[in-house]
């Protein structure tokens, strides 16, 4: 089993920025992608970005220039630094970790971040 635990959430200002940040615990080992949804009320829940265990990063084009995913030395902790935010990124990220050696993919409970004047 894979516990996520999120952070990092809340309110920002449109052109403000927030720091989300993801760890990973319990029995697992070896190769895994880790990535960042979000989910919009009513809405479909979308990829945002992503990040292998070598570091090979994908953006949603939404995203892109504005968000920068990464992992921390230890692989097992996540970053999404998110700029220039703007009201259509509110929503609730979630944070999820896909082990090869589980052929499973695990979720975090998701933390809320809004985006208003």
């Amino acid at each position: 089993q894979v516990q996520l635990a999120e952070s990092g959430g809340g309110l920002a200002q449109p052109g403000g920025s927030l720091r989300l940040s993801c760890e990973a615990s319990g029995n697992f080992y070896g190769v895994n992608t880790m990535a960042w949804h979000r989910q919009a009320p009513g809405k479909q829940r979308e990829l945002v970005a992503s990040v292998t265990f070598s570091g090979d990063t994908r953006y949603a084009d939404s995203v892109k220039e504005r968000f920068t995913i990464s992992r921390g030395n230890t692989k097992n902790t996540m970053y999404l630094q998110m700029n220039n935010l703007r009201p259509e990124d509110a929503a609730v990220y979630f944070c999820n970790i896909y082990v090869i050696a589980h052929r499973r993919t695990y979720w975090g409970q998701g933390t809320q971040v809004s985006v208003s004047t």
